[in-house]
């Protein structure tokens, strides 16, 4: 089997439903999905004992769904009937939030990317995520989207940042407050 096509050599690409130019917003929506799902494998492969084995699953899970983002947003015209976003894996991932953000440890200003090697790299997932979610939300303006998948995306970097949190803390490093912001978080 031939991993190419030559189909794209002239600057354009396949989405379901037709063809666009490589740099339309529809593919740099999912393009960012996509890269996002590449960070996102980076830092579960950086997760290798047990202290991490319940969210090494929620990652392996998570990467399925930016698939199901990604397919969502590769239709050229909506077809509600074989859209995979829906509201429950949205739910799930406040679930999952509420439990991470129970083990960390209260914070009152933003704070800086970093600490643990893992910490940072789920940093940069959070940041993907957020840029995924503006491609996505722009993509929406202009064309019909599975409105789920900008929720989901919207969710998932705050997954992102508590699970950072949670991999510093697990970890045993201290979060660094933003010294200079105002306090922001208050139970």
């Amino acid at each position: 089997m031939s991993i190419y096509t030559r189909t794209g050599d002239q600057g354009e690409t396949s989405v379901i439903g037709g063809r666009v130019s490589k740099d339309d917003i529809r593919v740099e929506a999912y393009g960012a999905i996509d890269e996002l799902n590449g960070f996102v494998g980076q830092a579960r492969s950086m997760m290798h004992d047990e202290v991490f084995a319940d969210v090494r699953e929620q990652l392996l899970e998570i990467q399925h769904e930016l698939f199901d983002c990604g397919s969502d947003l590769a239709y050229a015209r909506l077809d509600e009937g074989k859209m995979k976003v829906t509201g429950d894996m949205t739910e799930r991932l406040e679930r999952w939030i509420d439990d991470l953000q129970a083990g960390n440890p209260p914070i009152e200003r933003f704070i800086l990317p970093g600490g643990t090697g893992l910490a940072s790299v789920l940093h940069v997932c959070r940041t993907v995520c957020r840029r995924a979610e503006r491609r996505t939300v722009t993509l929406g303006r202009s064309q019909e989207i599975n409105g789920m998948t900008v929720a989901y995306l919207n969710r998932l970097s705050d997954y992102f940042f508590a699970l950072a949190r949670t991999a510093n803390t697990r970890l045993g490093v201290t979060d660094v407050e933003y010294i200079r912001g105002a306090k922001v978080f208050r139970d």
